[in-house]
């Protein structure tokens, strides 16, 4: 901290992008057992998402790990670059986690009634094979009207997302929910998208939920996604909805 020539943490940017980040505490073992005293106080306390002690890591900071530092990004973020995708999802070799290409424009109302007309006379919509998909069995118990009736489903409009430090899975949303612009939603579908391809989008989310701290952060509610399987691996897409419905807007 005393010498102007270091840092404690940067992030690098390029052409508006987040690259990398890097913090110096990762190499240091003190604050290390710190933050993982910290981990095991919180995961006491519920949060699921908390990291129990590594103590196997602590000692290798200890007694034999080298200080690290540089440019560290998956060549997955480094095709990103290389190729102008906007999105890390355009790159990626897992086929469940690829964006469908011209799914957005088919699906985009003012593309499709700016088209030629005899474009937009026969669409066949796409086909796609659900035959290896399995599904989580359906609750057999049922739920009362009027339970089911308090929770209240609104669009909200997501103005921005940023990966959670130090959490592999959470993103956290500031959303749009019709009386406010600030409430902050963390969902773990990290592994399913990039936060910069979900901004602008319209969601679902429940929003009359009691604030629940994960990693230190309140999230106000949950954003709803459909979860499937698909030859042993889990499929996730998160629910969002035409553009032109307001933020706000119930669902019954």
């Amino acid at each position: 901290p005393g010498n102007p020539e270091y840092v404690e943490r940067f992030e690098m940017f390029m052409n508006g992008w987040e690259m990398c980040n890097a913090y110096s505490e990762l190499n240091d073992p003190i604050d290390q057992a710190e933050r993982f005293a910290q981990q095991d106080a919180n995961a006491e306390a519920g949060d699921e998402e908390a990291q129990h002690t590594d103590e196997d890591f602590l000692n290798a900071l200890e007694i034999g790990m080298a200080p690290t530092g540089g440019i560290g990004y998956g060549i997955d973020r480094l095709c990103m670059l290389l190729t102008g995708a906007e999105a890390i999802r355009d790159v990626l070799l897992f086929p469940t986690m690829k964006s469908l290409d011209g799914v957005n424009k088919k699906n985009d109302v003012n593309n499709t009634a700016s088209e030629a007309p005899e474009k937009n006379v026969k669409t066949e919509s796409e086909k796609i094979d659900f035959s290896n998909v399995k599904i989580e069995p359906i609750f057999e118990e049922m739920v009362d009207f009027d339970t089911f009736a308090k929770s209240d489903f609104r669009a909200v409009k997501i103005l921005a997302c940023e990966a959670v430090p130090k959490s592999k899975k959470l993103l956290k949303f500031t959303l749009d929910d019709g009386e406010r612009k600030d409430r902050v939603i963390l969902s773990g579908i990290h592994d399913y998208y990039e936060p910069e391809e979900l901004v602008g989008k319209t969601a679902i989310a429940i929003v009359n939920l009691p604030p629940r701290k994960m990693m230190g952060i309140d999230s106000e509610g949950m954003l709803i996604s459909a979860v499937h399987e698909e030859d042993g691996h889990e499929g996730l897409n998160l629910l969002m909805v035409d553009d032109h419905i307001p933020a706000g807007a119930k669902l019954y």
